[in-house]
């Protein structure tokens, strides 16, 4: 379904410019022009994913998880190695992406349908489920930028469990709302897995050892562990050197 081989994605980092005629003369009394400096967010990244997984992808913030999820929707190309997708992936939502945000809640669910490629009639079935199930109300016809952050968590991963697509991107969409929608949310995943490929990303280790089959530990950017999830976790957090909270504690599936 998802082969990685391999992989290495590499980014330039530019200081902010002096102005133009400051930075001209230090360049020129130095003789010289400083080249950016380069960052590689992953390196030498290789697993694979089967039909039917739900992969729990955990690290701490910059760790390179959700440039990951970036290179699967086909966001990033890969500067090493290769990626070849066995499927159709659903647009990836997180809490700062997915959306246009002067477009309404109604339009954007248009609009990610197009771009996944589904036909205006099967939107059209879909358009009421995705609505009733992102509990926005009149808000639905609100430009996206009046949401809060819950209510694009909502909307993003209404749209994404609808569809219909073989792989299912989830990136920091899980965690906002109330408990009532925490538990509907809940429920939906426990229904998917199995019948569709789901890439999960948090910082919720009980939501990854529950619903993944396999987790993917990043750090600075290379995996430092894959495998079962509970192995993997426990790694992760003992490298951490933080205790897992109680499930009650923790919040839901934030990446």
């Amino acid at each position: 379904m998802i082969e990685v081989d391999d992989l290495g994605i590499r980014f330039k980092m530019e200081k902010r410019r002096r102005s133009g005629a400051l930075s001209f003369l230090l360049e020129r009394s130095q003789n010289r022009q400083r080249s950016p400096r380069e960052f590689w967010a992953l390196r030498h990244v290789s697993f694979t994913v089967e039909r039917g997984d739900t992969v729990g992808v955990i690290g701490r913030n910059g760790s390179g998880k959700s440039t990951l999820l970036r290179v699967i929707a086909g966001v990033y190309p890969p500067d090493e190695g290769k990626v070849s997708i066995g499927g159709e992936v659903s647009t990836l939502f997180s809490l700062g992406a997915g959306f246009q945000t002067e477009l309404s809640g109604r339009d954007n669910i248009y609009l990610n349908g197009i771009m996944v490629g589904l036909t205006k009639d099967r939107i059209e079935e879909l358009l009421d489920v995705i609505i009733e199930f992102a509990e926005l109300g009149d808000f639905i016809d609100m430009p996206v930028r009046t949401y809060s952050s819950g209510m694009r968590a909502r909307l993003g991963f209404a749209i994404a469990m609808h569809s219909d697509k073989d792989i299912v991107l989830i990136d920091e969409i899980m965690g906002a709302g109330d408990v009532a929608f925490r538990q509907k949310a809940e429920a939906e995943m426990s229904r998917i897995i199995g019948e569709r490929t789901v890439i999960l990303v948090s910082h919720n280790m009980s939501a990854i050892e529950q619903f993944a089959n396999k987790a993917i530990w990043f750090d600075k950017g290379v995996i430092a562990g894959m495998g079962e999830p509970k192995k993997v976790v426990e790694q992760y957090l003992a490298a951490s050197k933080v205790k897992k909270p109680p499930p009650d504690k923790e919040d839901w599936a934030v990446a």
